[in-house]
């Protein structure tokens, strides 16, 4: 199933606009022209904190990137995540493992389902890991353990004002 072009169209349009409304996160559209399927663009969570392992510790980094797949079946379809920066997490695969994102936003899509709402989610997520549902491969079974044991603490909030920029 799938909505009238037009309509699809000037859906994407008005839900990229409240994103870019709703969040100081960046939105880089792929291709200017939305028209053509799929339609994929990038963004980059901005003062987003997230867990990411370094030097054998936790730490929390405040900006990351994904890529956002929307096809012509969108919104009956849910989006087609892939995330494209460092993680340690379990819920989300690491870019060289595919960078698949797990989230009940995903499995609870429907019709009604935005981009904005479903960008909030991925925030949430990111601070709050599941480890009771972690994707099946190692990297976030790991995680997973990590978390059971450790519950990820964000860092001071001195840090959300000094992001770490993706290059």
């Amino acid at each position: 199933m799938s909505l009238p072009r037009d309509i699809l169209i000037k859906r994407i349009k008005n839900e990229l606009k409240d994103c870019r409304r709703n969040f100081k996160h960046r939105f880089i559209l792929s291709e200017r022209n939305i028209e053509k399927f799929p339609f994929e663009f990038t963004v980059i969570l901005v003062n987003t904190p997230g867990p990411v392992w370094k030097n054998g510790k936790i730490i929390t980094k405040y900006t990351h990137k994904l890529k956002i797949i929307l096809t012509e079946n969108y919104p009956y379809q849910p989006p087609v995540v892939r995330w494209q920066s460092e993680i340690f997490h379990p819920n989300i695969m690491p870019p060289e493992e595919g960078g698949h994102v797990c989230t009940q936003l995903l499995e609870k899509w429907n019709f009604k389902s935005n981009l904005v709402a479903f960008i909030k989610g991925i925030e949430i997520l990111l601070a709050k890991p599941n480890p009771k549902k972690p994707f099946g491969i190692d990297y976030c079974t790991r995680a997973a353990e990590y978390f059971n044991k450790h519950p990820y603490k964000i860092s001071s909030e001195e840090e959300i004002k000094k992001p770490i920029i993706i290059e």
